[in-house]
């Protein structure tokens, strides 16, 4: 019996790497080859299972239906030899590198004070961190990209597990005119008809902010949108509306550095969970907790 022709890794690299940057130049620099040798690899494994993968009629990137196929069973493939290389290895835990990927609600208030503690902590690791919005940190974390995400929940990962490590209650942020400035606290209830300065689409926090106040109005911020809570808390300061910020940047002086008047929630007060996801069964677990422990020093 004939052992089958298998594509082999290095093409699957190629393949996985021409779908993450959509061009087969980009493609071959990040791969540090030449255009015409990740051409012909993928043409290679194309021969090699009998279907075309790439559609090259368009002249926009896209795949055929069978390379979509390949492409959802080649990061899983790619992800546990790489987590066979690292259990092989036999490195403790923490020790040479780690990617980690952060959300931009998170990273400016968490990542500054983490990264000594872990640097001090684990003076053999390597970091490697990557700022990016929850669904495109979903992505790499499932692709093999990263190794672990500091994120918000509740958001779901196929394939990933995640441990909790902190309560971050929402603040309400106004100018010192606006009429709730003067209160020492809100209730959720105070929020109906009050216009309201969230993240544009696509920032997890404009959704646990709305579900977690219980928002009747999910286009509260039709009049801005904003991209970060820096932007949101500057607008704020002008009058256009209140805003609703994280503890975490609240602590950290966003709302006293623009101007605004932070005022807590009663109880139960409205919340986020800042938490570590990470791939199951890659084998970084350990790692993930043990960097876990360290982000829930931070409240």
């Amino acid at each position: 019996m004939s052992i089958p022709a298998l594509p082999t890794l290095r093409q699957l690299q190629f393949f996985m790497a021409l779908i993450r940057r959509q061009s087969f130049s980009k493609a071959a620099d990040d791969c540090f080859v030449s255009q015409s040798t990740l051409s012909s690899a993928i043409k290679e494994m194309e021969l090699l299972l009998g279907r075309q993968l790439v559609d090259r009629s368009t002249r926009s990137f896209a795949l055929t239906p069978a390379g979509e196929e390949v492409a959802a069973r080649a990061s899983e493939i790619l992800a546990a030899t790489e987590d066979l290389v690292r259990a092989a290895s036999g490195r403790r835990p923490l020790e040479g590198a780690f990617h980690l990927g952060v959300i931009p609600t998170v990273a400016p208030f968490l990542l500054p004070r983490a990264t000594q503690d872990l640097n001090k902590s684990h003076p053999t690791l390597e970091l490697y961190l990557r700022e990016d919005l929850t669904a495109a940190l979903a992505e790499r974390l499932s692709a093999g990209l990263i190794d672990a995400a500091l994120m918000a929940f509740p958001y779901e990962i196929a394939g990933a597990d995640s441990i909790e490590i902190a309560d971050d209650p929402f603040w309400f942020a106004c100018a010192p005119d606006h009429e709730f400035a003067g209160r020492d606290a809100l209730d959720t209830d105070d929020l109906a008809g009050c216009e309201l300065l969230l993240l544009e689409d696509g920032h997890c926090l404009r959704e646990h902010a709305i579900d977690a106040c219980q928002l009747a109005n999910r286009s509260a911020s039709s009049s801005f949108g904003g991209t970060s809570l820096f932007t949101l808390a500057q607008m704020a300061r002008t009058g256009l509306g209140a805003t609703l910020l994280p503890e975490m940047a609240v602590r950290d002086g966003l709302a006293k550095a623009a101007g605004l008047v932070a005022i807590p929630f009663r109880d139960p007060k409205p919340s986020r969970k800042i938490g570590v996801a990470w791939r199951r069964g890659s084998g970084r677990r350990d790692e993930a907790e043990a960097v876990a422990k360290v982000f829930a020093a931070q409240f």
